[in-house]
């Protein structure tokens, strides 16, 4: 069976939930990891004060016990702990006398899902799409992209990411060994590896939100230690590199997506472009430069993925841009939520767990079984043809 997932929730509903479908049996599960993972996503310089209101955690509710997968549905909850503050406002029920119309939203943000969802979904308070589109559901993704790292990880599989640009401050190139680029990044209040560019970044940041404005950027994800030919080339939508580049894409307020050099390519030639292939026999076959991240026709090709994409400045803006009010059709300053100045330290953890669950996907549709031996086996026998190759 291959994975899949859903989540439900609102930003400011009582919780956030999560459910895996197709994960093995006796995978075992790190609690406090997978609760890393979610407290990564809250960090960062540039957040708003909603990060020191919730403190997340997941609580596994389904599909697990004495610490190990049973094959059966893996049921995620993350608590929201701000719900004490909106329960009538978001309450499910109607109550009566409440004052929910005073929380009513009729001013659209420009940038955001308000306008098109309300007239999708024929809701005149615009609420009702800003409380789903809000980025917040991504709390349940990293949530999910956490056990698919496990999953990985117990095949010797390694995930790094990295700010590579916030708004004009862009950090230098290094080529560290991942496990170095881990502990570096994670150090970091915006997840460089350069210092300098560290306080670069975080005084810009601080400017851009005296300014009540907000700013993007550009993040990475490295993935180390996968094996060739996960994906295929006999059918689009079997094309790993597209599964993630879809994936990347549905991240909120993802505009671009590129993988290895990516649009650099469109300004080289071809001899500057595509990697070379060597050979060797303690390691087989190999590539002598990695300008594709790790993919050729649609499949890993055993060197690095190496997945960038570029986050726009967060649309909720302190110094509003101009909207219409949907009521009176007049003009008004956009109606203005509680927001950060920049969220991109928060958005490469985020890309990191949506590409580790892309990743983990296509992990089980090649090596697939019920229980984590059985896909152990496949993995093993397989790593033997290619070494016979």
């Amino acid at each position: 069976m291959s994975l899949r997932y859903l989540t439900a929730g609102e930003t400011h509903g009582p919780q956030l939930t999560a459910i895996i479908e197709g994960l093995p049996s006796n995978l075992t599960l790190d609690f406090e990891e997978l609760n890393f993972q979610l407290q990564r996503r809250q960090k960062g310089y540039g957040r708003g004060r909603r990060m020191q209101i919730e403190k997340d955690s997941a609580e596994i509710v389904g599909g697990v016990r004495h610490g190990y997968t049973t094959g059966a549905p893996v049921a995620l909850v993350v608590e929201n702990k701000d719900w004490t503050h909106w329960k009538n406002i978001m309450n499910i029920e109607p109550i009566p006398g409440s004052d929910e119309e005073k929380r009513r939203v009729n001013r659209p943000r420009p940038g955001h899902a308000d306008l098109n969802g309300g007239l999708k979904y024929n809701l005149t308070d615009l609420r009702n799409v800003l409380e789903r589109s809000s980025a917040r559901e991504t709390a349940a993704r990293v949530a999910v992209g956490a056990v698919a790292r496990q999953l990985l990880a117990a095949f010797g599989v390694k995930i790094a990411g990295q700010v590579i640009r916030i708004g004009e401050i862009e950090a230098p190139a290094n080529d560290l060994p991942i496990d170095e680029l881990i502990e570096q990044t994670e150090a970091s209040s915006v997840r460089v590896v350069d210092k300098e560019t560290e306080k670069k970044m975080e005084a810009y940041i601080d400017k851009i939100k005296e300014e009540g404005d907000s700013i993007g950027g550009i993040v990475e994800c490295i993935v180390e230690g996968l094996p060739v030919g996960l994906g295929s080339h006999v059918q689009s939508d079997r094309k790993l590199d597209g599964a993630i580049a879809g994936a990347v894409m549905s991240i909120n307020a993802f505009k671009g997506v590129e993988i290895g050099i990516g649009f650099e390519a469109g300004k080289l030639r071809g001899s500057q472009v595509h990697d070379e292939i060597m050979y060797e026999a303690s390691r087989g076959y190999y590539r002598a430069s990695n300008r594709l991240g790790g993919f050729e026709g649609g499949m890993t090709n055993g060197m690095p993925v190496v997945v960038r994409g570029v986050m726009k400045p967060i649309p909720t803006l302190y110094k509003p841009l101009q909207s219409v009010d949907i009521d009176t059709k007049e003009p008004f300053t956009a109606q203005v939520e509680r927001s950060d100045a920049c969220a991109v330290p928060a958005a490469c953890v985020v890309l990191e767990n949506v590409v580790a669950w892309e990743i983990a996907k296509a992990f089980m549709d090649k090596f697939g079984g019920d229980s984590i031996e059985e896909i152990r086996a496949n993995y093993n026998n397989y790593q033997a043809q290619l070494e016979c190759y």
